[in-house]
């Protein structure tokens, strides 16, 4: 072992009685020292745990002549419990059960301290009378956490760096309160950032956080935060995530490059957002769930999507306010659904929306106030009964569809115009109601306003100008229109009517509106296709998705639970395409192969990750150009006129090309007592299109077995291009418990003594009803074990890591009552 000696100068008259000296240990020098005394420190390995009981100074060398190492075989190797000064030390662990630096007391100063260790943490931060001033040091630790405040403690970080921690980067909890200045952390194994419990509390100025195997902040139970022109990005989940009556701020941050939501909020958390920048997310933006949760967004802009998700998506009762925000290259700008869920957005910009910029539905409402919105698909939809809000001095140009109002949504609009539509200004269908008040239309190619046959609307004070088919459009006996004009322009325009009619004619001779008795036979505008609901985090999203290796897929393949014989049909399937692919390479003939499939079986048996990973399989052998997968269902595919459904099966079939299209509960295309029903149409488009593409997409149609055997029957194509159908089997209840085992260690628990057990039981007792949702069931359990956990542990003073961590049997869900 090397050692060198440590040089005690001692302060103060009141030292008389000794005199500076070496000491052959650090545990000797210090025995001798008291406040104000230096010990200097000679390189190398120093094999002692050092408490410091006085307001010393400890340092390595000035002079670079080498490290000083404290590196002890177990335990703390530094415990500070006063206000000390550190500087210059190279500290080492090897406790998994303790930290490397402790610091329990005091206000010490640590300067330039290097912490390379495989501790339970690196630094820690121990108890309100700790608070520490911590500068320009490392933290490496790849077996725990990388700096971690607790227990009421507190102090400041600044130009710290955490890297490489195996769990989370900095942890904050049990009350603590730090402040970060210009930290970097990066490579960590969970969260970068989690501040967590009641009391809890964190500031960050200029920091970053960066390639984090997790999400990159997490604020949750009750804990807040503030983070001030701080980065996050490159994260593998999603970069900021509030649960559970979390309060977060960000004032001029940038939160880009996460492949999951960019920011999530679940359970009454509260997020205000300004100057803060959100890009490049994979799934939305702003992802805010459950009633009484709320972001306030003031001068934000979120924009430049890599998925096929909305930017900002409001549901379950939680509300949203954007004030002065940019929304740009989006899929989707605002998604609001859910009644109770709200959003309210004043003098933003909606901006190249791919689909639509605000859709409304569930009985959700939205309230814009002097909002632009530009090239658009769709300025804003109205979908469904109990839908509404209102828009108010909105400015919508360069759009397919201006304002869509359907099935008895009944919004208000004032003061709005809309310009330049490549469809109607405003189109109200399908018993849509809504109430227009000095709205404006001008240059549509298509009509201004569009009102279909049943639908009870309200025009007053509208105008129209140079719209190509006409001002308005709509039965004699259809909405109620007051003081309405137009130029004249087009061969259906408004006019006088009779006596207490609602038009005046700009024009002398031009005729009022009759009503067009076959609703269906009018041009409507183009059908946008739906945003599918945000499954749970697991799912896959439509973005591109990165070429791997064939085996590297198949690997992830075996390693789901369950799925054997799906397994080995897919390695079968795969294994033709490869032979094939070789044959032609050799200049031999290789037999054709339908890609095609249908997957039949219960719902959450794992269809739709097989799916995924059947197209990264065929992008790895060049069979497909990408491999990313679009899914869709019914909704996404039937239209509600004639004509749409075939464009929106044609869209659909667009973005999945150099992919597989994934159609969900196909056979809800072709109901049994279907009549005229618009799905047939897109059942003879799909085919069609399979036929006209057929190295372009791969199809997989997917549903209940029965179901999908009648859906092969419908078209006397389909049969033809699906020649391979792959049975996904319910889980038994050891899968079952295995995917729970997955769920608990993928997120830090275990389970305890006789829990496994007590899963079991609790799977082959639980009804496998139509509501058994298979590995969605397992995950929903887990998720219910948490949550009575966390009730349970919420009531201990202090938890050890034990009770943190550990699940058992009392935390199981009570199995429900069969009916």
């Amino acid at each position: 072992m090397v050692q060198g000696t440590v040089q005690v100068t001692h302060g103060g008259s009141s030292r008389w009685r000794r005199r500076s000296g070496e000491y052959p240990t650090l545990t000797a020098a210090l025995a001798v020292a008291g406040d104000g005394d230096v010990l200097s420190i000679a390189p190398g390995t120093y094999r002692e745990n050092l408490v410091l009981h006085h307001a010393v100074t400890l340092r390595g060398p000035e002079d670079g002549s080498g490290s000083v190492r404290i590196a002890p075989l177990d335990g703390v190797a530094l415990t500070l419990r006063a206000s000390a000064v550190v500087q210059d030390l190279h500290l080492e662990g090897q406790d998994r059960a303790a930290p490397a630096l402790l610091v329990e007391d005091g206000s010490p100063e640590l300067t330039d301290l290097r912490v390379s260790t495989h501790s339970a943490a690196g630094i820690e931060v121990r108890g309100p009378g700790a608070r520490p001033l911590v500068r320009r040091c490392t933290v490496e630790n790849p077996a725990g956490v990388g700096i971690a405040v607790l227990d009421g403690g507190g102090g400041v970080f600044e130009e710290c760096e955490v890297v490489a921690s195996g769990q989370t980067g900095f942890s904050v909890r049990g009350g603590g309160r730090p402040r970060l200045e210009r930290c970097r952390i990066h490579h960590s194994t969970g969260a970068g950032i989690a501040v967590t419990g009641e009391g809890s509390g964190l500031e960050a100025l200029g920091c970053e956080v960066y390639e984090v195997r997790g999400a990159g902040v997490q604020i949750a139970a009750r804990a807040a935060a503030r983070l001030t022109d701080c980065a996050v990005h490159r994260t593998s989940a999603d970069g900021v995530t509030l649960d559970t009556d979390a309060v977060l701020t960000l004032a001029g941050c940038d939160i880009h490059d996460i492949p999951e939501n960019a920011i999530d909020l679940r359970s009454r958390s509260v997020l205000t957002l300004s100057r803060t920048s959100v890009r490049r997310f994979g799934r939305n933006g702003l992802s805010v769930w459950d009633p009484g949760t709320r972001v306030d967004a003031e001068s934000c802009e979120i924009h430049d999507s890599t998925g096929d998700y909305p930017a900002v998506w409001v549901s379950d009762g939680a509300t949203a306010s954007l004030d002065s925000c940019r929304v740009h290259d989006v899929p989707d700008a605002l998604f609001v659904l859910d009644r109770g869920s709200a959003v309210e957005v004043t003098d933003s910009d909606l901006s190249q929306v791919r689909n639509t910029a605000v859709s409304v539905s569930d009985g959700a409402t939205a309230r814009l106030d002097d909002c632009r919105v530009r090239e658009a698909a769709t300025g804003a939809w109205f979908r469904d009964h109990g839908s509404g809000g209102t828009l108010a001095g909105c400015t919508i140009d360069a759009v397919q569809t201006g304002v869509i109002v359907t099935k008895g949504a009944d919004p208000v609009l004032e003061d709005c115009t809309v310009t330049s539509p490549a469809e109607a200004g405003f189109y109200v269908s399908a018993g849509g109601r809504g109430t227009f008040t000095a709205c404006r239309v001008t240059d549509s190619s298509g009509f201004g306003f569009h009102v279909l046959d049943g639908c009870r609307t309200t025009l007053t004070r509208c105008h129209t100008e140079r719209c190509a088919r006409g001002g308005y459009e709509f039965p004699e006996d259809g909405p109620v229109v007051e003081e309405c004009t137009g130029d004249g322009s087009g061969p259906r325009q408004a006019a006088q009517a009779a006596p207490g009619g609602g038009f005046t004619g700009a024009q002398a001779g031009v005729r009022t509106v009759t009503a067009a008795r076959n609703p269906a036979a009018q041009p409507a505008p183009a059908a946008q296709p739906s945003v599918p609901r945000p499954a749970d985090p697991g799912r896959a999203t439509a973005s591109e998705t990165a070429a791997r290796a064939s085996g590297a897929v198949l690997g992830q393949l075996d390693g789901l639970v369950g799925l054997d014989s799906v397994k080995r049909e897919v390695r079968a399937l795969t294994d033709m395409i490869e032979v094939g692919r070789r044959r032609q390479l050799a200049g031999l003939k290789a037999a054709s192969v339908r890609r095609h499939l249908v997957f039949t079986g219960s719902p959450g048996t794992g269809k739709t990750t097989v799916a995924r990973l059947y197209g990264e399989i065929l992008a790895s052998l060049g069979v497909l150009e990408r491999g990313h997968l679009v899914e869709v269902s019914r909704v996404d595919l039937v239209g509600e006129h004639i004509g749409s459904t075939a464009i929106r099966t044609q869209e659909a079939f667009e973005r999945a090309r150099g992919g597989v299209l994934f159609i969900d509960e196909a056979y809800a295309l072709a109901p049994e007592d279907s009549g005229r029903d618009f799905g047939r149409e897109a059942i003879d488009t799909l085919v069609k299109l399979m036929e006209d593409h057929r190295d372009a997409v791969v199809v997989i149609v997917a549903g209940y077995t029965a179901e999908m055997e009648r859906f092969l029957t419908v078209n006397p194509g389909v049969a033809s291009r699906f020649s391979r159908t792959i049975a996904f089997g319910d889980y038994g209840p050891g899968e079952l418990l295995r995917i729970v085992e997955q769920q608990a260690e993928e997120h830090e628990y275990r389970l305890g003594e006789g829990t496994a057990e007590a899963l079991l039981t609790y799977f082959t007792e639980l009804p496998k009803g139509p509501a058994f949702g298979n590995g969605r069931t397992a995950r929903q359990t887990f998720e219910s074990m948490v949550e009575r956990h966390a009730g349970r542990v919420a009531q201990l003073a202090e938890p050890s890591t034990d009770e943190l961590t550990l699940l058992f049997p009392a935390d199981l869900p009570t199995l429900p009552t069969p009916c």
